[in-house]
């Protein structure tokens, strides 16, 4: 294959999925040496705009048609599509470069949600991004996720938690309703707990932050709105052990090793999203109510559960998640 000088890697969204691409810019940026530059939504532009194996990154609000004119001036040898959608192959189409795409696996994932027909590999799609750079020669190095703070951007957690002793980061958000456990559930849970906790989200999750740790005691502390993504990031890597559903955060925090107890709702680990860590490491607990013939209903989730009951959450198991708390923090 002739050498290579420059390469787009595309993932329009959203967090996490721009988060479980970084093992591919890393790698092939130094196994390759060529320059390797990312396009992505706006929204999403702080994921990775602070990465060093990227020397440019592309953001859209809506179309990759606010950009083409620029990517076409880039001239680029390659483009490792991880995104894979009628919107991607448009725009490769429109530059007209050689380009490789991961497998999708939409059949496969269709059958597991619509026949609870499972015959999805059992590979992460951390490995299923990496095939895209296979042709050329590159190999996935072992070294896990990447996520970059600014230092600007550090949060001292002593703001927040008296002392700044050891302390449970709790992902209370999820970008659907199906991946969220209700809110008296976490409520239940976090009384259970007797560390202390920070509770992480977005502007949206602000005041149910303000209802649980209200109703949870004193231990549980808001952080939810409070913070850039950057700063709940920082507050997620200085954290003891995290609890989270399936969500951008999940996923920053298994860029820093962290310990996860990783709470599944209409979405399933066996979609290949599960936390992904070094050299195939472990570090994580999943708790899911198994059994249920609706699960999965949805490779991505909904704003209310299709049966109308919500059991995937509503039967989650509180103390399972409060017992597995505390003995991965040691107690």
């Amino acid at each position: 294959m002739p050498e290579l000088k420059k390469i787009l890697i595309v993932r329009f969204s959203s967090i996490g999925d721009i988060v479980l691409s970084t093992p591919v810019i890393r790698c092939v940026r130094e196994q390759t040496g060529a320059r390797v530059d990312f396009l992505c939504r706006k929204a999403f532009r702080a994921v990775v705009e602070g990465n060093p194996s990227v020397h440019k990154v592309f953001a859209i609000d809506k179309s990759y048609i606010e950009v083409i004119e620029q990517l076409k001036g880039e001239k680029y040898d390659l483009v490792l599509d991880l995104q894979h959608n009628l919107h991607s192959w448009k725009l490769k189409r429109a530059l007209g470069v050689q380009s490789h795409s991961f497998p999708k696996l939409n059949i496969e994932k269709w059958l597991l949600v619509n026949m609870k027909i499972n015959v999805l590999p059992e590979l992460h799609i951390v490995d299923r991004y990496m095939t895209t750079a296979a042709t050329l020669g590159v190999k996935n190095d072992g070294k896990g996720l990447d996520y970059f703070i600014p230092t600007d951007q550090e949060v001292n957690p002593g703001d927040i938690v008296s002392g700044a002793v050891p302390y449970i980061a709790f992902v209370t958000g999820a970008a659907h309703f199906t991946k969220r456990l209700p809110e008296e559930k976490i409520i239940e849970v976090c009384r259970l707990i007797s560390h202390p906790i920070v509770l992480l989200g977005g502007k949206d999750e602000t005041a149910s932050g303000e209802r649980i740790a209200t109703a949870a005691g004193q231990h549980v502390f808001n952080a939810c709105g409070k913070f850039s993504l950057h700063q709940s990031a920082s507050l997620v890597r200085q954290s003891a052990l995290v609890i989270s559903h399936d969500t951008g955060l999940m996923h920053i925090a298994a860029a820093f090793q962290k310990k996860i107890i990783a709470i599944w709702g209409n979405t399933m680990p066996q979609l290949g999203m599960y936390p992904y860590y070094q050299n195939g490491a472990n570090l994580h607990f999943s708790v899911q109510v198994s059994g249920l013939s609706c699960r999965p209903c949805s490779k991505i989730g909904y704003d209310r559960c299709p049966k109308g009951h919500f059991r995937c959450m509503k039967d989650i198991d509180v103390r399972l998640i409060a017992g597995k708390a505390a003995e991965m923090m040691g107690h």
